[in-house]
Parts: C-alpha cells; structure tokens; sequence
C-alpha cells in the first residue's frame, strides 16, 4: 500500500511517454490529418463520449472553446434521443471511446456518415484487446476507429488500477491527445494572448488580461496642469484628484510628471523656496508611460520594476489619454 500512489502515478507517466512518441513518430500523420480536419471545420467541434471518456469530452470541448476553437459536448444518449440534431453539415466530430466498441457511439455512425461530418477517434484498441483475453496485440482496429476519417491510437499497456479495470492511464493519454490537438490547434489559427483575453472575460485570468483603458482614470478625474502652473496649484490639483501624481501637459501632450514623491523631495531639498517653483521646474521629464491596450498585467510589471504607483496612459504621440494606479490594479487580485 506505501507505494500505491507513487506506482500509479509511474504507470500514467509511462503511458504519456508512450503517447508523445508515437505522435512524434508513427501517428505523426494521422495527427496532422486530424489537425487540418479542425483546422478547415467550418462549424463547431462535436466532441462526444460515454462514462468516464465522456468526462474527458467534456474538458477537450472546454478547452477548445477556450482557444479559440467553437465547440460543444455531445452526450452519446442524449443524442439518441433528440440531440442528434446538434450535429450539422460543416461539423467535425471528434469521439472518444477506451474500447472503440461503446454502442451508444457507434448508434451515432449512420447519422455522422449520412451528414458526411468527418470523424476522428481516440480509442485503446490495444486495451480493448486485454479485456477481451487476448495476450498479442490487436491487429483489428476497433469498429469505431474503423469508421474513423482519422484514427488516434491512445493505447496503454496496462491501467494503473490495481485490478486493471478503472478507466485511470486511458483517460489520462486521452486528455493528453485533447490538449495537444487544441493548443496545436490554436497556434495553427494564430490564436493570441488578447484572443484569450476576449474569451476569459470573468475570474482571475480575465482581470489579469483586462486592458489598462477598462481600469484607467480618464477625462476630468486626471489630474493635469501646465508647465507654467506655481507650484500651489500643482499641489491642490494632485490633492484634489487624489492619485498622488499628476500630469504636467501642453496642450494634451505630455511634458512630464510631478509625484507626492517628487513633492517630499523638493521640500526637503528647497524648502518653502518650492512654492515660487513651476511645473515645469519640478516635473520628471520622460516619465514612465503605458498604452491603453496594454494588459493590466503588463501595467503592474512595469511599476514593479520602476518602483512606482501609477502611469500616464498615452497614444502613440504622446497625447494624455488617462493614469493608471497601483489602487486600480488591487480590485483585479493581482497585486
């Protein structure tokens, strides 16, 4: 019993590595066939399976969807009772079955071949012919895979549940196969970080994408003044704004930045002398900027690595757009 956990994790391990190498050399072209299968599917990726493989379908057409790649789970029951309609000309069908011999997927046959949907499998042909007591290898593809337009082989050599029966290696190489076909998938259809974005608008990874335009202060909540304002005004219009900073501009162009930072600087080095000053006297020149369409992420990268608390948003010349705060950042659970 001490090693049970280490030994199943051993055995699925193995069954990966067994996966890649057959996709980096013998089902090497079958997995390219099946990549240009959903790379040209014109509609949604019906991904289906039974039992514990119908779990698996449901996280591949999660994944899918999540890269980019329009798809939905087809429940092989349901479907023999009505849902069938889901599937349409212009789909690509994609069924996962351990056995390839799972009747309520293979009841769905007439259906796919009468639509003329192509078809792609994942099956264990080789673990279907252990259950069925036969020691060599299976030389008969599955009824399933035989039916397939691509056959994906996620044979194991043996489950790692101790009675060799739980479906445990199988659905690991299984999901394994999902992952790889929808983030080869992805970077096929040049799916990018604001791609993900677009789809991930909720929890931590949309507010971690979220655009610093979607957090900035913008219009009459930015604090802004002119390089001949004295340096009273300055320090009413940075309290009044309450951002601790604020811009210093011609115009809408930005000339430079005066912070509470800069502020305690000067009185310590000049005194009340700091009150005859101008802006323009007192402003950080080329101050740090950021663009609207840039991540968030990317907004709290760069003051963490300038040791600063907020930004001038800016276009491309230089025009004031709006500041970002380290506070607008906090609400996004990334700080």
């Amino acid at each position: 019993m001490k090693h049970v956990g280490e030994n199943v994790v051993r055995i699925e391990a193995e069954a990966l590595r067994a996966l890649a190498d057959r996709l980096a050399g013998p089902m090497a072209a079958d997995f390219q066939r099946a990549l240009e299968l959903l790379f040209g599917c014109r509609g949604r990726v019906v991904v289906t399976g039974m039992g514990k493989s119908g779990i698996i379908a449901r996280k591949v057409a999660a994944t899918l969807n999540s890269t980019g790649s329009p798809a939905l789970y087809l429940h092989p029951v349901e479907a023999l009772h009505g849902d069938l309609g889901m599937i349409v000309r212009g789909d690509v069908v994609l069924a996962l079955s351990a056995s390839g011999e799972t009747e309520e997927i293979l009841r769905l046959l007439a259906t796919i071949k009468r639509l003329q949907v192509p078809l792609i499998t994942m099956t264990c042909d080789d673990l279907a012919a252990t259950f069925a007591g036969r020691n060599a290898r299976s030389t008969r593809a599955s009824t399933l895979a035989a039916a397939a337009d691509v056959a994906l082989d996620c044979s194991i050599s043996k489950e790692a549940c101790s009675l060799g029966l739980a479906p445990t290696a199988s659905t690991t190489t299984m999901l394994a196969l999902g992952d790889a076909l929808a983030v080869a998938l992805s970077e096929k259809r040049g799916f990018k970080e604001e791609d993900f974005a677009n789809l991930h608008p909720g929890g931590k990874l949309g507010k971690r994408l979220a655009r610093v335009e979607s957090l900035m202060h913008s219009g009459d909540a930015v604090p802004r003044v002119n390089a001949q304002t004295k340096m009273p005004d300055v320090i009413y219009e940075m309290s009044r704004k309450k951002l601790g900073v604020t811009a210093v501009v011609d115009g809408d162009r930005l000339l430079g930045v005066i912070s509470d930072g800069d502020l305690r600087r000067l009185l310590q080095q000049r005194g009340k002398d700091t009150l005859d000053l101008t802006a323009e006297d007192c402003m950080t020149r080329m101050p740090k900027t950021i663009g609207a369409e840039e991540f968030a992420a990317s907004a709290l990268a760069r003051m963490e690595e300038m040791k600063i608390t907020s930004l001038v948003v800016v276009d491309g010349e230089q025009r004031v757009l709006g500041i970002v705060h380290l506070h607008d950042l906090w609400g996004t659970e990334m700080v």
